[in-house]
């Protein structure tokens, strides 16, 4: 079966890259921008180093930041009313996954208004417009939503995340400037950190890998392991080597997808707001240890990527312990919990395990799975 990699028409990268923006826009021809973020970038200035130069090139915006760190399905709503009434006729986002997946939806349903009830997008949606034209702008290295054909949206009143995947949605344009992202705090950092290595690791074992999303996710984890914990610290070269690790890592899981480390993540977020990435971090060496033995194969190159020493000289069963032990002192270096304690309540775990099975992540899964085997999986996190 062929291969389909789908990907920005233009990336601009490293420090620098946000003065490519009002250039980008004006070489196109596009009058007015919608300036999609999130509330916390808005107040504490972030947002305006985007928006200060839209100003000074006197390219009028309307902005938008009536944004959920899980954005909902109202967000959506009411993004699409705001966009409408702005004159707009581009989107620029800024911000973490949050403010880019409520831009992708807004961006779709202005271009396909029959898909206004946003539950209607959820798994592959047959859209037949591209998004209104979107410049992404990251402040996190984690999400990569600047360069996937995925978003999720919460649905608040069923308690569940539901996962969007269309070619229509991507940006054409990516800005991946570490400027953008020195102001994350440690928690965060570490968080989305995590969440891009989880996008690395199960994008190399899933069902759908091919070469090239092999090539992207194995670079990705190099980049992510030599770097997150300079990233945590604030370094520069620490910064810049997540900016591009996690856009790689993008590059690939958006082509090829996902597995149950996500699946379980999602529901997490929904029921009771758990940072994604910090339950990707969790859940993710216990998703290793369940893959093992079918894809076990595939854990020597990870953890070769990662730095673990002498990995290849060790027995298959060594190297997929070794890979796992890596991955688990990664996330305890940077502060990550080493469990679901004080988090999952016994009483959801049979809706958070049916919720998992039904997430659009799980069919990439390397091993078929089941409800019961999902539920057991929660409860040996707690």
């Amino acid at each position: 079966m062929a291969s389909r990699i789908v990907l920005n028409t233009i990336s601009y990268h490293g420090k620098g890259a946000i003065e490519n923006i009002v250039p980008e826009l004006t070489a196109r021809g596009y009058k007015k921008a919608f300036v999609c973020t999130d509330p916390d970038l808005v107040k504490f200035g972030v947002a305006s180093k985007v928006t200060d130069l839209l100003e000074a090139a006197n390219f009028p915006y309307a902005l938008y930041s009536d944004i959920k760190a899980n954005p909902t399905i109202e967000n959506v709503q009411h993004g699409v009313t705001a966009f409408q009434e702005s004159g707009a006729d581009c989107i620029v986002t800024i911000g973490g996954g949050s403010s880019m997946d409520t831009a992708k939806a807004i961006g779709i349903i202005i271009t396909n208004p029959e898909f206004a009830d946003v539950r209607s997008l959820e798994g592959v949606a047959p859209t037949k417009h591209h998004a209104v034209f979107t410049i992404a702008v990251p402040t996190t290295a984690g999400t990569a939503a600047e360069v996937t054909i995925n978003y999720v949206i919460t649905d608040v009143e069923k308690r569940r995340k539901f996962v969007c995947v269309d070619t229509n949605d991507i940006p054409e344009v990516a800005v991946v400037d570490p400027d953008m992202m020195s102001s994350m705090p440690r928690g965060l950092t570490a968080a989305t950190g995590m969440d891009a290595l989880t996008h690395a690791i199960e994008g190399y074992i899933t069902k759908g890998h091919c070469t090239i999303s092999d090539m992207f996710h194995l670079e990705a984890i190099r980049l992510i392991s030599r770097h997150l914990r300079g990233a945590v610290e604030n370094t520069d070269e620490g910064r810049e080597g997540m900016a591009l690790g996690q856009y790689i890592a993008g590059m690939g899981f958006s082509n090829v997808g996902l597995g149950i480390v996500h699946a379980m993540a999602h529901g997490l977020s929904a029921l009771y707001d758990t940072p994604h990435g910090v339950a990707c971090a969790i859940i993710l060496p216990t998703g290793l240890e369940y893959n093992k033995h079918a894809a076990g194969d595939r854990y020597r190159a990870v953890g070769e990527a990662m730095g673990v020493e002498g990995i290849n000289q060790m027995t298959q069963d060594e190297a997929v312990d070794a890979t796992i032990a890596a991955v688990k002192k990664l996330s305890a270096d940077v502060g990550i919990p080493a469990d679901l304690k004080g988090i999952l309540k016994e009483e959801d775990v049979q809706f958070l395990a049916e919720s998992a099975f039904a997430d659009a992540c799980c069919p990439g899964n390397p091993k078929d799975t089941n409800v019961d085997e999902i539920a057991q999986l929660y409860r040996s996190l707690m």
